[in-house]
């Protein structure tokens, strides 16, 4: 019997695995292979044009070599600038990241809430047409960290951070027009969940803190409904594409998440 074909988890670098925790979560003995797009690192701060040829590109490389069941773009960055082009480009099921914007609508008692997210998610068309949908009647503030996204990898590398890094981040955010009657935090960024508990920590004020991972997950569950997954869970991979990743330093993570063997594309 042929082996069950896994499951890919891509990311620009290692944010993506707060979505492979819920996956893990939702399918225990689902093998899982995790590709860092180290050489790419970080996304949001790339010309979007880029991101578009690259993504689809690497993940056709991707697909080849690992001959995935389903792959899920966990990167907000990725998948709201390639998303289209990486479904269009590939003949399998891709399951994309959308910024939690309809259930901090819902969450939100004060009707207005923050996207946190990367420079280059909080000012897509898709976060303008999902703050359109659901979020008509809320004051919706957008707010961009690309150190936000370095402190969560150095956090997985097990590096000490001061707090006041992140009470810098929050400050800023809430400064902006409207910032006093937020209650509530779209982690637009999959990195972000992984420095939930330091950001509420730093906030000025107790906050709600939402993300998409949960849905994810679901998604990627309902998509796999028919495959037979082994009785045990087995080793995970994770894949790096070159580029600063230090592998070594985050090999305790990445083993956290069942992700033990490390390759290199």
């Amino acid at each position: 019997m042929a082996a069950p074909r896994p499951i890919l988890i891509f990311d620009s670098g290692v944010g993506g695995l707060s979505v492979a925790g819920a996956i893990r979560a939702l399918l225990p003995t689902a093998p899982l292979v995790y590709a860092a797009d180290s050489a790419g690192f970080p996304y949001g701060t790339k010309p979007p044009d880029l991101i578009a040829a690259r993504v689809p590109a690497l993940l056709g490389r991707l697909a080849e070599r690992y001959d995935p069941a389903l792959i899920v773009i966990a990167c907000n960055t990725a998948s709201t600038i390639a998303l289209d082009g990486v479904r269009a480009a590939l003949d399998l099921p891709v399951v994309g990241t959308v910024p939690a914007i309809k259930p901090a609508a819902s969450l939100s008692k004060t009707r207005a809430f923050a996207v946190l997210g990367t420079d280059a998610t909080v000012v897509q068309p898709y976060v303008d047409n999902l703050a359109a949908q659901f979020a008509s009647d809320c004051l919706v503030i957008r707010h961009g960290s690309a150190e936000l996204v370095d402190l969560a990898e150095a956090k997985l590398r097990g590096e000490a951070i001061a707090p006041e890094r992140y009470a810098t981040i929050m400050a800023a955010m809430l400064a902006r027009p409207g910032g006093e009657r937020v209650d509530t935090v779209v982690l637009a960024c999959t990195h972000f969940p992984l420095v939930q508990e330091e950001l509420a920590a730093a906030a000025p004020r107790e906050l709600m803190f939402v993300d998409g991972k949960e849905g994810i997950a679901r998604r990627v569950a309902y998509l796999a409904s028919d495959v037979s997954w082994p009785d045990r869970p087995s080793d995970g991979i994770a894949i790096f594409t070159g580029g600063g990743a230090d592998s070594d330093a985050l090999r305790p993570a990445l083993a956290s998440y069942g992700l033990t063997r490390i390759e290199t594309l």
